[in-house]
């Protein structure tokens, strides 16, 4: 399903899986985000049904540890790097999770919680690529992760 949202000229545009694979590196099963529901300059939020997959490739021995929400808050930080870049008439330069601070899981397993998740990152500082993000991850309104990351820019 696609959600409807305004990039920063207030134009209306679908940010489906589809648009989502286009802005990041991530592709097939690894693309663990759905949609795009809101997004601006300084943050973005994304709905993500991936957690409770049996296929989610970062499963082990079935189960998702809610570690794992971080790579979903990486996987926001790119788009919203991916829309901010595009809306500017460029392309973001690749970058990586280089840093995770501050840290807290409230929850023992990600793929228990409730349909869908909330991923919410917030841009706190830097530009492109070399950024830090505040990440919450959400289900049925209870945070499940939180934290910061730090994504850089990968050199050559």
């Amino acid at each position: 399903m696609a959600v409807r949202v305004k990039d920063l000229k207030g134009k209306e545009v679908p940010i489906d899986k589809t648009e989502i694979r286009a802005l990041i590196p991530h592709s097939g099963l690894m693309c663990l985000l759905d949609s795009v529901i809101e997004w601006d300059d300084q943050s973005i939020i994304c709905l993500s049904n991936t957690h409770r997959d049996a296929a989610n490739p970062l499963r082990r021995q079935g189960q998702l540890s809610p570690v794992h929400a971080f790579e979903y808050g990486a996987q926001a930080a790119a788009v919203h790097g991916g829309l901010r870049a595009r809306a500017a008439g460029m392309v973001a330069p690749p970058g990586y999770l280089a840093a995770l601070r501050d840290a807290h899981l409230h929850v023992t397993r990600l793929d228990d919680a409730p349909l869908p998740l909330l991923v919410c990152a917030r841009r706190l500082f830097g530009d492109s690529a070399n950024t830090i993000y505040e990440c919450r991850i959400l289900a049925d309104g209870t945070v499940l992760a939180e934290g910061r990351i730090t994504i850089i820019l990968r050199s050559g």
